[in-house]
């Protein structure tokens, strides 16, 4: 197996550890202080997990939160700033929000950060699930946030990502690229019938690529640059996989999902899907290979210590902020009322324990808690850690003692 941090960047003294703070500097999100402060944690974390020995390090993609939590406005630019100063741990944006993008200029920027990092990228894609921000960025594709509920917004939301992905691929593959698109109003190049009066011809004839001009000396092709520096693409990734038909469709694409599904029966469910549905187009998988599972993590000498530095501050901001879209559903037990949403005063830290969404205490209640999820998914290839409740929250020397813990007393009896 292998490990990941997880973080939904945060400023510190935002949210309700902070109250006070946050509401003297509101909006916290434009206070340049502050998030010179977010900088300075999350540069620090990436270089402490590099050094100690975790895998991959995952950034979201979020805008407009002018509340500080979930501040993670670019994580293309966020990852080239900790590639320059990590060496070995693999970057992923989980994910960049496809809707909001320009399919060509995210295949530049990505094979760009591909090249900075000469091939620790893995990229996360994602459809993009907050209305705020996605119905805002995604209006050029008249596509609005995800839904997961089948609706014709849903629908439509899952074409386009889909469309975009299928342009991306084909801008790091082709050595040009002439698409006209059916499903999006999107046309390369532009006009599709080609572009006029390019004035340095006799320099692309000689240099470029070699179908980039017609004979009359019209524009029919473009050549995207670079290409990546892996080969054909960054391996690619998306979060979090809850809905069947994105478990089946990221078989379909050979992408890696991380499932956010806490017990290890539902889990196995999902991997099973996956396996299944890759088989049938000619990928065999191990169940829980090529996928990941995302558990929050908070590590003590003992279980009371680590309940009482962790417990309280991991599900306020939790069930307060992404409650009311839906997540407290992945607590859910037979017990509750299948008519009724989870309320937030549910989403307490001793749900999170019960369903294993969360494993919080010593060394040896950890690894029991992985344990459970390996004799369910033998071969999980990938445990992630969501930092929930942590950075930004939690004082960093706690934060870095926490996942110093872990890298020394739980990775060594998990790892390939």
């Amino acid at each position: 197996m292998k490990f990941s941090l997880f973080m939904n960047p945060q400023i510190p003294g935002s949210g309700y550890a902070a109250e006070d703070n946050a509401r003297a500097l509101r909006p916290i999100g434009r206070d340049r202080a502050s998030y010179q402060g977010l900088l300075d944690e999350v540069r620090e974390i990436a270089v402490h997990a590099d050094r100690i020995g975790f895998d991959a390090l995952m950034l979201t993609e979020h805008h407009f939160h002018s509340e500080g939590f979930e501040f993670s406005v670019n994580p293309l630019m966020v990852l080239a700033d900790l590639a320059a100063r990590t060496e070995r741990i693999l970057l992923a944006p989980l994910g960049l929000v496809l809707p909001a993008w320009d399919p060509v200029r995210a295949a530049e920027d990505v094979a760009l950060l591909d090249h900075f990092c000469r091939g620790r990228l893995r990229l996360g894609v994602a459809r993009g699930y907050q209305s705020r921000w996605a119905d805002v960025l995604g209006q050029r594709w008249k596509s609005q946030a995800a839904r997961s509920d089948g609706s014709r917004t849903d629908d439509r939301n899952f074409d386009v990502f889909g469309e975009l992905l299928k342009i991306m691929k084909m801008a790091w593959t082709q050595e040009t690229l002439r698409y006209k698109s059916d499903v999006i109003d999107y046309q390369v190049p532009f006009p599709y019938e080609g572009i006029e009066g390019w004035p340095a011809q006799e320099w692309t004839r000689t240099f470029g690529a070699p179908d980039e001009l017609d004979d009359e000396g019209r524009i029919q092709r473009v050549s995207v640059v670079p290409r990546p520096y892996q080969d054909p693409y960054p391996e690619l990734w998306q979060p979090f996989t809850v809905s069947d038909r994105s478990v089946v469709r990221a078989a379909q694409e050979d992408i890696l999902p991380w499932m956010f599904t806490p017990l290890p029966g539902e889990h196995r469910k999902k991997a099973e899907l996956y396996r299944d549905t890759a088989a049938e187009h000619g990928r065999r998988y191990r169940l829980g290979e090529h996928t990941g599972i995302l558990k929050i993590v908070g590590m003590a000498a003992t279980r009371e210590e680590a309940v009482a530095t962790y417990g309280a501050k991991m599900h306020k901001d939790f069930a307060s902020f992404f409650g009311p879209f839906g997540y407290l559903e992945v607590l859910r037990t037979k017990e509750d009322d299948s008519s009724a949403p989870i309320s937030p005063e549910k989403g307490d830290f001793k749900r999170m324990a019960d369903v294993q969404m969360a494993l919080v205490g010593g060394p040896d209640d950890v690894k029991r808690g992985i344990e459970a999820v390996l004799k369910e998914i033998p071969d999980l290839e990938w445990f992630g850690l969501f930092m929930q409740g942590q950075q930004g929250v939690l004082p960093l020397d706690t934060v870095k003692r926490n996942l110093e813990m872990f890298a020394e007393e739980v990775i060594p009896e998990f790892r390939d």
